[in-house]
């Protein structure tokens, strides 16, 4: 079976390359990539890499995911969230091919304190999110076999994340402020990457499962209490961290380009019972993922 994989570098996309590989011969590209174009503000040469390779399944981990840079420049967020991957979706029908897509829960108003539900009404806070959410729409419209996932508060061990960036500044200041009227759950890509593995697994064997789901780490947290939790683990690890009183504060006190939603929670149960799978707790990717950053600090 051959996998095409788009956005091969991202942080989802680097796990991806990892947990696909069981399934089949996968061919990943990314913006970079010369023999086959990955590159989505060219949705023609996306098309054309969709024709030549002719797979069975597609997994799309690329996007334009600079929720702030997205407010100046909306025609080119449009273009990677939305045009090119219309442009996909039509290429995967012809083929009768698998579309795997990311979505976000920046599709919501984010207000209340309920989890989301797939079946909720959308109404995007920012131009992301409501570029996100016209990509979720050319794939339901053009492409019948597809499952696309919402996700949110994605970090991973490769690149930057919101515990590198706590780390980096516990080691300077002794006092940080930070958010804490914003709920949701950290979701790592490898979980992410290890689910969708799963679900592709299942989706071809039963293609009823074909839809629209929400997939995050179970339970739900602020950015303030993530950051303590850091904190604590680092500190557990014999880091040295000058960090010795952390303030919550409201979104207010850091005003940003694009509007950010109060409430991220998604409800996965939907995820849970079509694949058959307990999504585990936050905490145990974050932990996972700063021992791994521990030990590499060490050594």
């Amino acid at each position: 079976m051959n996998i095409l994989l788009f956005g091969k570098t991202g942080q989802v996309g680097w796990e991806l390359q990892r947990s696909l590989a069981p399934l089949g011969n996968v061919i990943a590209v990314d913006v970079h990539s010369t023999e086959y174009c990955g590159d989505f503000s060219n949705p023609e040469g996306v098309a054309e890499t969709v024709r030549r390779i002719k797979p069975e399944v597609i997994v799309n981990a690329a996007a334009h995911t600079a929720v702030d840079k997205a407010e100046s420049e909306r025609d080119f967020a449009q273009l990677l969230n939305a045009t090119s991957v219309e442009a996909i979706a039509k290429e995967a029908e012809k083929l009768g091919a698998w579309l795997i897509h990311y979505s976000t829960d920046y599709v919501f108003p984010g207000d209340g304190d309920k989890p989301w539900q797939e079946t909720d009404s959308t109404a995007p806070l920012n131009v992301y999110g409501e570029t996100k959410l016209a990509g979720e729409i050319a794939v339901q419209t053009y492409c019948t076999k597809h499952l696309i996932f919402r996700t949110s508060w994605v970090y991973a061990g490769k690149g930057n994340n919101f515990a590198k960036t706590m780390l980096r500044l516990a080691k300077d200041r002794e006092e940080l402020s930070i958010i804490n009227d914003q709920v949701g759950a950290p979701t790592g890509a490898e979980l992410l990457a290890d689910c969708t593995a799963h679900a592709i697994t299942t989706a071809r064997r039963d293609p009823r499962v074909s839809g629209l789901y929400h997939l995050v780490a179970s339970g739900t947290t602020t950015w303030f209490d993530y950051a303590n939790l850091v904190f604590s683990e680092a500190k557990q690890a014999g880091l040295i961290l000058a960090v010795n009183k952390t303030n919550p504060v409201p979104t207010s006190s850091y005003p940003t380009p694009a509007r950010r939603p109060s409430n991220s929670r998604l409800d996965t149960s939907k995820f849970q019972a079509a694949f058959g799978l307990t999504l585990p707790a936050w905490e145990m990717g974050v932990k996972r993922m700063l021992t791994e950053l521990f030990s590499a600090a060490n050594n």
